[in-house]
């Protein structure tokens, strides 16, 4: 087993600016340990022929080809626009006075 330190966990806690209580700190004494045994346990297993690796899986984006479709005629976009100059959307202002 690993030699994490109450001490240690102190000072980590002091690093990161958390208040722990006294049972955070023994709890996270030994949790501490454990995790430093667990990647020293991996570290073992892993020998110069592994590659290291981000992701088990390799991942590839999907994407699908970008194909001009129809679009709308300004008539059309404006159909059911609540008001309209015939060029652009009228919107209230969201900075200023209020309309």
């Amino acid at each position: 087993m690993s030699d994490i330190t109450r001490e240690q966990v102190e000072h980590l806690a002091g690093l990161s600016r958390i208040a722990l209580t006294d049972e955070e700190i023994e709890s996270l004494t030994t949790e501490l340990s454990a995790i430093v045994d667990a990647i020293a346990t991996v570290s073992e297993a892993v020998g110069d022929d592994v590659p290291a690796t981000s992701h088990p899986v390799p991942l590839a984006n999907v994407t699908r080809a970008d194909v001009e479709g129809a679009t709308l005629s300004h008539a059309e976009a404006f159909a059911g626009a609540p008001s309209h100059d015939g060029e652009r959307f009228r919107v209230s202002a969201i900075l200023g006075e209020e309309q």
